[in-house]
């Protein structure tokens, strides 16, 4: 990425198939939430931490060293998170998620920092229902560049291209869902990126979702290859993009969505992971201006890597980007139901 920023009445035994099948595939436990003010704090490299082992007993997780010092495994009936010290990447049931901060490790225990409590695990683990009434429903589609910004380049093929092309297969997809899609461009043309969030807060948007096809540039990356989300960089935090600006910008408008950001990037990223099986680069954080602008849930998705030779070729194929149009509905439907419940 570059420049970024008529049937009958089933029966009631097939409805409650359907309704507990499709609450299994979003559930994340719903626990005594234990918040991190309650718990002890510790000052680690200027940054307030709290030790997990504490967090996990507060909220009904079994803690356990699966490397000691090295990899701590918090497990409950739902959910298991891995953590490796050093480290910002953790997994929540399989699925990579980047930390604002790495995993400390002091006298024996495993520290995190608290605002990695309160913008990535707690949003995931408790995730809070939309006020009143209010649905999911209207979904504007961002196709990363157009016109005379052609975005990454292969051979004869350019990003903006197929970026186009998958928003529209995405919003077929969501208004066959009873949604209401709309793309930010419908045509290969040129947009500024403030206009973007700007156009999905004139039309009211519930979630905007811009995409992104990735790159990786230099001697023995073209073997680079897998998804990844980003959301909003939380206030005074670094992010873990490729450029990675640092602590202490903010807050921006994208931080008012912080928790749901984070909610629907994982579970887009989760949908990616799990129902399209690509290999899996992580929920990650980054202020683009797609998403420090926007005023409601926002994601950036990166669909793979034009420049790994194989995933480029699959990107071209129609039938390779339906299903990973389908995977992406699968995760804002994902989201829809955790939210509106």
């Amino acid at each position: 990425m570059n420049n970024r920023q008529g049937v009958g009445r089933l029966p009631e035994l097939m409805k409650l198939t359907m309704w507990f099948g499709l609450l299994w595939a979003t559930l994340l436990p719903v626990a005594a939430q234990g918040s991190p003010s309650k718990l002890e704090r510790f000052s680690i490299s200027g940054t307030d931490h709290v030790r997990l082992e504490d967090w996990a007993r507060a909220n009904n997780f079994q803690a356990r060293w699966t490397v000691p010092k090295q990899e701590l495994k918090l497990t409950s009936s739902f959910v298991t998170l891995s953590f490796t010290v050093d480290s910002a990447k953790i997994s929540v049931n399989g699925v990579h998620v980047w930390l604002s901060a790495p995993i400390a490790f002091r006298a024996g225990s495993a520290f995190i920092a608290s605002i990695d409590l309160t913008t990535t695990l707690h949003p995931l683990l408790f995730p809070a229902k939309s006020s009143g009434s209010r649905t999911i429903q209207n979904i504007v589609l961002d196709p990363g560049h157009g016109g005379r910004d052609p975005g990454n380049q292969e051979g004869r093929e350019v990003e903006k291209k197929y970026t186009l092309l998958l928003a529209q297969e995405i919003g077929s997809l969501l208004n066959q869902a009873g949604m209401k899609a709309t793309l930010t461009r419908t045509t290969d043309t040129f947009l500024d990126l403030p206009a973007r969030p700007d156009l999905a807060r004139r039309r009211g948007a519930d979630l905007m979702v811009s995409l992104h096809f990735n790159s990786a540039d230099g001697p023995g990356l073209s073997a680079v290859k897998g998804v990844e989300v980003y959301c909003m960089t939380p206030a005074r935090t670094s992010s873990t993009n490729a450029r990675g600006e640092g602590a202490g910008a903010g807050p921006y408008a994208g931080n008012r969505s912080d928790a749901k950001n984070m909610l629907l990037g994982y579970q887009i990223q989760k949908a990616l992971v799990k129902n399209f099986a690509a290999e899996d680069r992580g929920v990650r954080r980054a202020r683009y201006a797609v998403l420090r602008l926007a005023e409601m849930p926002a994601v950036l998705v990166e669909g793979g890597f034009m420049s790994n030779p194989a995933e480029g070729k699959k990107i071209t194929d129609p039938a390779y980007r339906h299903q990973m149009a389908q995977a992406i509905v699968d995760g804002v439907k994902a989201y829809k139901n955790l939210v509106e419940r």
